[in-house]
């Protein structure tokens, strides 16, 4: 179930600045607040702070004016500026409630803060049903009611569809200009991903990057174990020349999706 209180991960300076996100964020949007829950690692247990981000979705009761935006814009570069460790790492988006119930590809355009720091609206492509899965089931609450009463049920074929929409949108496009890959995290980041892809094709359920990455090495064995061994291990800093086999596994999943 969602985890509520006052301490809401085991990282203090992560509480530090949930708690200025928090306060910020129900000032800005006064009766508009519906709720502020967390997703991603720090829900799923395996935050590493060497390399997670920190996720959380606002629920607004209703779409927010260009004037609420652009309140929001000076409120988060304010944040990003307050020295605040964990201020950098702030990624989220600002749903209104009967929105969120659903992934709903014709109502998909949502005010988002990126991790370079910008915010705009961004459109949810497919993987937003496995974000709304997370948050339904994992979700640690901030403030507002229980994602439960928030969000309907994702089926397990739900779940396979969403991944295969991703694939299909985000991924196979990459392929055709890898010229983004060259960056070391990309690179991590995409072959733990496929791992993730590929567990939920088979089961139909959601693991956390690790899980999947682990649960892969032991499936698919050589050549691609030793590829996620060292994606496992990556950490920010660490080169990785690896960019050939991680684009063949990008390959290797988009054909398992097919």
């Amino acid at each position: 179930m969602p985890a509520t209180g006052p301490q809401p991960t085991p990282f203090p300076e992560v509480n530090a600045v949930l708690d200025r996100l928090l306060a910020d964020v129900q000032t800005v949007l006064g009766e508009a607040f519906v709720g502020l829950v967390l997703f991603g690692s720090l829900a799923s247990g395996d935050f590493n702070p060497q390399r997670s981000d920190i996720d959380f979705v606002v629920i607004t009761a209703a779409e927010l004016s260009d004037r609420v935006l652009q309140t929001l814009v000076e409120m988060h570069a304010r944040i990003r500026a307050s020295g605040l460790k964990w201020a950098l790492k702030l990624e989220g988006s600002y749903i209104p409630r009967e929105a969120l119930r659903r992934h709903d590809p014709a109502h998909c355009v949502h005010p988002a803060l990126r991790m370079d720091g910008s915010f705009d609206l961004d459109e949810h492509g497919s993987d937003w049903a496995v974000q709304r899965h997370l948050i339904r089931e994992q979700g640690i609450v901030l403030a507002g009611p229980d994602p439960r009463t928030l969000i309907d049920p994702v089926r397990p074929d739900d779940l396979r569809q969403a991944v295969r929409g991703t694939l299909r949108e985000w991924w196979a496009p990459k392929l055709e200009n890898p010229a983004w890959l060259h960056d070391a995290e990309y690179q991590a980041y995409a072959v733990l991903t496929m791992c993730r892809v590929l567990y939920t094709l088979q089961y139909g359920l959601v693991a956390s990057k690790p899980v999947a990455a682990r649960w892969a090495q032991g499936t698919l064995g050589e050549p691609w174990a030793a590829l996620i061994a060292r994606a496992l291990a990556w950490r920010h800093g660490d080169p990785w020349d690896h960019l050939d086999r991680t684009l063949a596994f990008i390959r290797y999943t988009v054909d398992a999706a097919s």
